[in-house]
Protein backbone atom coordinates (compact mmCIF):
# COMPACT_ATOMS: atom_id res chain seq x y z
CA UNK A 1 0.00 0.00 0.00
CA UNK A 2 2.71 1.96 0.31
CA UNK A 3 4.85 3.96 -2.75
CA UNK A 4 7.97 1.95 -3.81
CA UNK A 5 11.32 3.08 -3.48
CA UNK A 6 11.63 4.34 -7.19
CA UNK A 7 8.41 6.67 -6.86
CA UNK A 8 9.75 7.95 -3.30
CA UNK A 9 13.51 8.82 -4.99
CA UNK A 10 11.67 10.25 -7.96
CA UNK A 11 9.54 12.74 -5.92
CA UNK A 12 12.76 13.42 -4.05
CA UNK A 13 15.15 14.36 -6.85
CA UNK A 14 12.54 16.15 -8.44
CA UNK A 15 11.45 17.64 -5.48
CA UNK A 16 15.27 19.00 -5.23
CA UNK A 17 15.68 20.12 -8.42
CA UNK A 18 12.83 22.23 -8.55
CA UNK A 19 12.96 23.55 -4.97
CA UNK A 20 16.00 22.53 -3.40
CA UNK A 21 15.73 21.04 0.09
CA UNK A 22 12.03 22.49 1.06
CA UNK A 23 10.74 21.18 -2.36
CA UNK A 24 12.18 17.64 -1.42
CA UNK A 25 10.57 17.18 1.85
CA UNK A 26 7.38 18.77 0.20
CA UNK A 27 7.48 16.32 -2.77
CA UNK A 28 8.99 13.32 -0.40
CA UNK A 29 5.51 13.70 1.75
CA UNK A 30 2.82 14.56 -1.00
CA UNK A 31 4.53 11.30 -2.63
CA UNK A 32 3.83 8.88 0.77
CA UNK A 33 1.01 10.91 2.37
CA UNK A 34 -2.27 9.94 0.16
CA UNK A 35 -0.56 6.38 1.20
CA UNK A 36 -0.61 6.86 4.72
CA UNK A 37 -4.10 7.99 4.86
CA UNK A 38 -5.61 5.71 2.97
CA UNK A 39 -3.86 2.80 4.77
CA UNK A 40 -5.46 4.54 8.15
CA UNK A 41 -8.60 5.23 7.05
CA UNK A 42 -8.76 1.36 5.82
CA UNK A 43 -7.33 0.17 9.64
CA UNK A 44 -9.94 2.50 11.24
CA UNK A 45 -13.33 0.64 8.86
CA UNK A 46 -11.54 -2.64 9.84
CA UNK A 47 -11.29 -2.09 13.10
CA UNK A 48 -15.25 -0.25 13.57
CA UNK A 49 -16.52 -2.99 11.18
CA UNK A 50 -14.13 -6.36 11.41
CA UNK A 51 -17.21 -8.45 13.68
CA UNK A 52 -19.71 -8.09 10.06
CA UNK A 53 -19.84 -11.06 8.40
CA UNK A 54 -19.43 -8.92 4.70
CA UNK A 55 -16.37 -8.00 6.56
CA UNK A 56 -15.21 -11.45 6.76
CA UNK A 57 -16.32 -12.21 3.34
CA UNK A 58 -14.89 -9.80 1.49
CA UNK A 59 -11.40 -10.68 2.98
CA UNK A 60 -11.75 -14.16 2.37
CA UNK A 61 -12.35 -13.05 -1.30
CA UNK A 62 -9.33 -10.47 -1.51
CA UNK A 63 -7.05 -13.39 -0.23
CA UNK A 64 -8.11 -15.75 -2.98
CA UNK A 65 -7.24 -12.49 -5.33
CA UNK A 66 -4.07 -12.22 -3.55
CA UNK A 67 -3.12 -15.82 -4.04
CA UNK A 68 -4.42 -15.74 -7.42
CA UNK A 69 -1.99 -12.62 -8.23
CA UNK A 70 1.47 -14.57 -6.48
CA UNK A 71 0.90 -17.68 -8.41
CA UNK A 72 0.34 -15.46 -12.23
CA UNK A 73 3.48 -13.50 -11.04
CA UNK A 74 4.89 -17.61 -10.56
CA UNK A 75 4.18 -18.65 -13.51
CA UNK A 76 5.29 -15.43 -15.45
CA UNK A 77 8.88 -15.76 -14.11
CA UNK A 78 8.99 -19.91 -14.57
CA UNK A 79 8.02 -18.90 -18.26
CA UNK A 80 10.98 -16.32 -18.43
CA UNK A 81 13.24 -18.49 -17.15
CA UNK A 82 12.81 -21.81 -18.85
CA UNK A 83 12.25 -19.43 -22.37
CA UNK A 84 14.39 -17.91 -23.74
CA UNK A 85 12.21 -15.54 -25.78
CA UNK A 86 9.60 -15.07 -22.69
CA UNK A 87 7.09 -16.93 -24.67
CA UNK A 88 6.17 -20.85 -24.59
CA UNK A 89 7.37 -22.08 -27.72
CA UNK A 90 8.99 -25.86 -27.87
CA UNK A 91 9.46 -25.70 -31.85
CA UNK A 92 11.58 -22.42 -32.13
CA UNK A 93 14.77 -23.53 -29.71
CA UNK A 94 14.07 -21.52 -27.05
CA UNK A 95 13.84 -23.88 -24.15
CA UNK A 96 16.37 -24.11 -21.85
CA UNK A 97 16.27 -27.53 -20.41
CA UNK A 98 19.01 -26.62 -18.17
CA UNK A 99 16.87 -23.95 -16.14
CA UNK A 100 14.41 -26.73 -15.41
CA UNK A 101 17.05 -29.11 -14.49
CA UNK A 102 18.43 -26.42 -11.91
CA UNK A 103 14.45 -26.03 -11.10
CA UNK A 104 14.16 -29.48 -10.21
CA UNK A 105 16.79 -29.79 -8.39
CA UNK A 106 16.53 -27.31 -6.38
CA UNK A 107 13.00 -28.03 -5.30
CA UNK A 108 13.49 -31.59 -4.25
CA UNK A 109 16.49 -29.97 -2.00
CA UNK A 110 14.10 -27.57 -0.46
CA UNK A 111 10.91 -30.42 -0.09
CA UNK A 112 13.81 -32.92 1.61
CA UNK A 113 16.47 -31.20 3.12
CA UNK A 114 16.70 -27.72 5.62
CA UNK A 115 18.65 -25.78 3.39
CA UNK A 116 18.46 -22.22 2.91
CA UNK A 117 16.38 -20.88 -0.25
CA UNK A 118 19.67 -18.22 -0.83
CA UNK A 119 22.18 -20.77 -0.08
CA UNK A 120 20.38 -22.72 -3.34
CA UNK A 121 19.97 -19.86 -5.56
CA UNK A 122 23.50 -19.08 -4.98
CA UNK A 123 24.66 -22.51 -5.83
CA UNK A 124 22.47 -22.60 -9.12
CA UNK A 125 24.45 -19.43 -9.56
CA UNK A 126 27.53 -20.66 -9.25
CA UNK A 127 26.77 -23.80 -11.00
CA UNK A 128 25.71 -21.85 -14.01
CA UNK A 129 28.75 -19.23 -14.05
CA UNK A 130 30.72 -22.80 -14.09
CA UNK A 131 28.38 -24.29 -17.57
CA UNK A 132 28.94 -20.52 -19.18
CA UNK A 133 32.87 -20.56 -18.10
CA UNK A 134 33.21 -24.06 -19.70
CA UNK A 135 31.46 -22.88 -22.79
CA UNK A 136 28.66 -25.62 -22.58
CA UNK A 137 26.13 -22.80 -23.01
Amino acid sequence: MTPGSIAINAATFVGNQLGGIPGAIVATFGCILPSCIFVSLLAWIYTRYRKLSAVHGILALLRGVAVALIAKAGVTILISAFFSNGTVDFTGGNFMIRMVVYFGITLIFLRRTKLSPILLMTLCGVAEMGVQFLGYA
